[in-house]
């Protein structure tokens, strides 16, 4: 809920709403955020992922909302994968099997009731969801699809976004949720990271997990020092707008027709 006692529900927010509001006509466009309990550096909390993931979908269902798009924002999911970080406390992982498990049944769970697309809204590197989506789309009518909300905004606002509490996570949290970034910046890790000793990872045309406490100290991977606010309300409200447009598309899109003709 939002900060302040007696906050009114959010629109579109299922968590937050009654039965009576939800019952009413139908909601086309359904968004499952997905987030992650993990370690980020040592200024944000461990659900940073998670708390960007429901905030961004909370204000991508009032945009749409406001232009007569029924979009419905899901509860966030607070797990993801975390195979690599489990030698970090109270890191949670769940395997990306169980993932499909869960996302099997929300699918059925909500096609029944007028919601015609399903996107996944990403907000932790580790849920490589497309696995999931390439086993679940031939089953169901619901059209699947996969947002990673920090990809939809313009990173030039940022001097250096970073991986992994850099600064571009950082500047969205001291927007979204400032009491929760630890006030003191002289004491907030460089996320300082360590290359890969194979040169195919360090072009990028190889890949193998990262085992993170070899990769960095403070669990940051990106400098986080040079975030503010603003440029984090800057970069939230553009990834809201065109995450908003998509899902506006999606609330009439063709099944048999998703792509261009000539």
């Amino acid at each position: 809920m939002p900060d302040g006692a007696g906050a009114a529900p959010r629109p579109g927010v299922v968590e937050e709403q009654r039965w009576p509001v939800l019952r009413e006509g139908t909601w086309p466009v359904a968004l499952l955020p997905f987030g992650a309990t993990e370690p980020h550096n040592t200024h944000l909390p461990y659900g940073t992922d998670t708390i960007l993931a429901r905030e961004v979908a909370a204000r991508v269902a009032a945009a749409c909302l406001s232009r007569g798009v029924r979009v419905a924002a899901l509860p966030a999911l607070p797990y993801g994968v975390n195979t690599t970080q489990l030698d970090l406390p109270f890191t949670i992982n769940v395997m990306p099997s169980t993932q499909l498990a869960l996302l099997r049944d929300v699918v059925r769970s909500v096609a029944p009731h007028g919601v015609r697309a399903l996107v996944l809204l990403n907000a932790h590197g580790g849920n490589e969801l497309r696995a999931l989506v390439r086993e679940l789309q031939p089953e169901t009518p619901v059209i699947l699809s996969i947002v990673n909300w920090w990809q939809a905004g313009d990173p030039a606002v940022f001097v250096e976004p970073g991986d992994h509490a850099g600064e571009l996570e950082t500047a969205a949290l001291l927007h979204v949720a400032p009491h929760l970034v630890h006030a003191d910046r002289t004491t907030w890790g460089t996320g300082a990271a360590r290359a890969s000793r194979f040169e195919g990872v360090r072009r990028g045309w190889a890949w193998l997990p990262r085992r993170w406490t070899q990769v960095t100290d403070d669990t940051g991977v990106g400098d986080p020092r040079a975030a503010t606010a603003e440029a984090g309300a800057q970069f939230v409200a553009q990834a809201v707008e065109r995450i908003a447009a998509f899902c506006e598309a999606m609330a009439t899109a063709d099944p048999a027709a998703l792509y261009a003709r000539d």
